[in-house]
């Protein structure tokens, strides 16, 4: 039973992708196509912002991508060593929030401690936060994309919690996209079952979707990786057979599973 995933394949080069490895201890013949390409931007301001951890109470990741561009910071020597020195220490001495599993693992590998991973969204994070952290005190500093939602922004703003929002991700479609789905469904022909990842992923590639599946459109059981994604398809009319109760490999795959009916 054919499975496609709308998502980049997670850590390039480290062996097969989690979410098409649980799938397949389920039978599943998994397959994904990459939905979204990123510009990284304001590189210098991140890291100058990074350099004075005094200025802030702590730190919010709610995407890989903008560890990525934490990393790319640190990339030169003379900022690493700055980094390794003294900067990793201050900033230890504070909060990294972060949403999900694959987002704390990179906050790990940069030295730094991840907290509220298991909330799985950034509304459960928001609240993980409010309930820590001080009103009216020095802001979390948030890089981010530049399709971010506006939740825990608001959250936080209500609670009276400080928040400085940095840019340092462009986000738009992947050039490849229209072409991959297109040989997929002439290829493969309709899967049981999409997966979008995001909201913009959802954006992207719905018209697409709709194009080549045709009538048989509504044969497939549409599933989400959290609930935001499935907020965004819902807007779309699209309807949601399933949403994945954490974003892990292990809670889509039997969510797909009893979506299926298997």
């Amino acid at each position: 039973m054919k499975v496609l995933l709308l998502k980049d394949p997670k850590d390039r080069g480290s062996g097969p992708d989690p979410y098409i490895q649980e799938l397949g201890l389920y039978g599943f013949e998994a397959a994904l196509i990459p939905v979204l390409s990123f510009e990284f931007v304001s590189l210098q301001t991140f890291f100058e912002k990074l350099s004075h951890p005094d200025h802030y109470e702590g730190l919010i990741f709610t995407s890989p991508r903008a560890v990525e561009a934490a990393k790319l910071c640190l990339g030169e020597n003379s900022k690493n060593e700055a980094w390794r020195n003294s900067l990793k220490e201050k900033w230890n001495n504070k909060s990294a929030y972060v949403v999900g599993k694959a987002t704390a693992s990179l906050v790990e590998e940069i030295g730094l401690a991840p907290q509220g991973e298991k909330c799985g969204n950034a509304e459960k994070l928001a609240g993980y936060i409010c309930a820590r952290e001080t009103p009216n005190s020095s802001p979390l500093l948030f890089p981010c994309g530049s399709l971010k939602r506006e939740v825990l922004p608001t959250i936080l703003k209500e609670k009276g919690i400080s928040l400085e929002s940095l840019t340092v991700y462009q986000t738009a479609q992947h050039p490849s996209l229209q072409e991959s789905l297109k040989n997929y469904f002439s290829q493969q022909g309709i899967p049981a079952s999409i997966i979008f990842f995001s909201p913009s992923g959802v954006r992207f590639c719905l018209q697409h979707i709709q194009k080549f599946s045709g009538d048989l459109i509504n044969q497939i059981k549409f599933a989400a990786i959290g609930p935001a994604t499935a907020e965004a398809m819902e807007a779309e009319g699209i309807p949601v057979s399933c949403t994945a109760e954490n974003p892990t490999p292990q809670d889509l795959a039997a969510g797909i599973k009893k979506a299926l009916h298997l």
